[in-house]
């Protein structure tokens, strides 16, 4: 277990963080019919649809109760409901998720009294449901907003256990790290197993990245129904990915009494193999589909190929914890060392984080562990291309905010072909700086006939 260092300052410098609204607001817009809806200022909302806007180079919908200095005084609660009958009116969503951000709760927002005197209000918008979730950016992080959020909506939606369940379905709870490339991987490896997948929420489906005929819509047009929330307890079983669902894997399988597997990721060989056991298991299979066993093997050979390359060498990570931990599972699976680990947040992840310390700061905690450990590879979102400029080792670009990265939502970081691609990727990275030359030897005595020589 790493020792997690506090943080030791009383200001964040190039902070790492992106704060908890920005990740409940991505779990609602994996949602089908969704509007996240910001409780706060309009310039937390803008700040949070230009880091979606460029991340995943979409059209975002994402509205705001435009809080000024009179309503952060005299109280705002009024302005929700003015918000939510608007959006109702003009967009009709499926979905409002409501979320508070630091001004909204330093105010003193009471987010559920203003859903209840809506409901009173506006009795003809009961077909929209409400979701509320509290969420100051002055605690937590990315990670812990997106799960406060998905449990908010899987409690919501009060799913009940069936006498007989389906047997060709399988619930998948998506932490904030995955792309939604990672999410078509994993419902292509439930598909091998004859295993449909409902995946809560479904960012591939509402962020994948894909055009459609409507030329514009003030709602997500895919994702997660809110039918599909009601009937998880309909699914043979229950994979949940990320030590910060842990939570809700446990809400939901008390009150669904299905199999659960929880999964800290699917970064490395060993995860996967954990989850390809647990799928065969199911399944009743005696192997794997041969596609599946043909992945590992061409993933072994992989890390046997990458290991000559990435092996010993020294990185340096800043992310959130889940994604900290899988960064590291992976890297040491191919033999680097993690001389560095920082987080924004203390995360359930940390337990399990198998390096020496990581510490709770932001991206100069990052830059000063790096340099004095002399790291070679910095993995991180783009706020930290900087960093690596200044250290002069090259970023592996991970995490939120991607936004000088084209593609980066479709990449694939999971199962046996994402693993085997990433490495593939790093260790050109490699290559490409010539980190993985071997420096030229220079004789000590070519130099002192060398210094003879120019004295004669």
């Amino acid at each position: 277990m790493a020792e997690v260092l506090g943080r030791t300052k009383a200001l964040s410098v190039s902070p790492l963080k992106v704060s908890q609204p920005v990740g409940a607001a991505l779990a609602f817009l994996g949602l089908r019919g969704a509007i996240p809806l910001m409780h706060g200022s309009q310039g937390c909302t803008a700040f949070a649809k230009v880091f979606f806007v460029r991340h995943f180079r979409e059209p975002i919908p994402l509205q705001t109760t435009a809080m000024d200095q009179v309503s952060a005084v005299m109280g705002a609660d009024g302005s929700i409901i003015e918000a939510l009958a608007t959006i109702c009116k003009k967009s009709n969503p499926e979905v409002i998720g409501l979320v508070s951000t630091g001004l909204s709760e330093a105010q003193g927002c009471d987010l559920r009294g203003s859903v209840k005197n809506f409901r009173a209000q506006h009795p003809e918008f009961e077909g929209t449901r409400v979701i509320s979730v509290n969420t100051p950016d002055f605690a937590g992080c990315f990670e812990t907003g997106y799960a406060s959020a998905l449990l908010a909506l899987i409690r919501d939606a009060e799913p009940k256990p069936l006498i007989r369940p389906r047997s060709d379905v399988v619930n998948v709870l998506a932490p904030s790290m995955l792309t939604p490339g990672d999410l078509e991987e994993i419902e292509d490896t439930l598909l091998q197993f004859g295993f449909a997948s409902r995946i809560v929420p479904n960012l591939g489906g509402s962020l994948g990245g894909e055009l459609t005929d409507v030329d514009f819509s003030p709602v997500t047009l895919d994702g997660t129904a809110v039918s599909e929330l009601k009937a998880l307890g309909d699914a043979r079983a229950t994979v949940v990915i990320g030590s910060s669902l842990r939570k809700c894997g446990e809400w939901l399988q008390e009150a669904v009494q299905v199999p659960t597997l929880f999964c800290p990721h699917l970064h490395s060989l060993a995860k996967v193999d954990e989850l390809i056991g647990f799928l065969l298991g199911l399944s009743g299979r005696a192997s794997p589909p041969a596609s599946i066993a043909r992945q590992r093997r061409q993933l072994t050979d992989a890390m046997l190929d990458t290991h000559f390359v990435l092996g010993q060498r020294r990185l340096a990570i800043g992310a959130d914890a889940d994604l900290l931990l899988a960064l590291t599972d992976l890297g040491q699976s191919v033999g680097c060392e993690v001389v560095a680990a920082v987080t924004p947040s203390r995360g359930e992840a940390l337990a399990a984080l198998p390096v020496e310390r990581v510490q709770i700061g932001d991206l100069e905690d990052l830059e000063n562990g790096a340099r004095a450990s002399t790291a070679q590879l910095l993995f991180g979102s783009s706020h930290a291309a900087e960093t690596a400029r200044r250290l002069g080792i090259p970023l592996v670009r991970a995490g939120f905010p991607l936004y000088d990265s084209i593609g980066a939502y479709a990449r694939r970081w999971v199962g046996y072909r994402g693993v085997r691609q990433v490495l593939f990727d790093v260790a050109n990275v490699v290559h490409g700086e010539g980190l993985d030359e071997v420096p030229a030897y220079h004789s000590y005595y070519s130099q002192k006939r060398d210094a003879a020589l120019a004295v004669g």
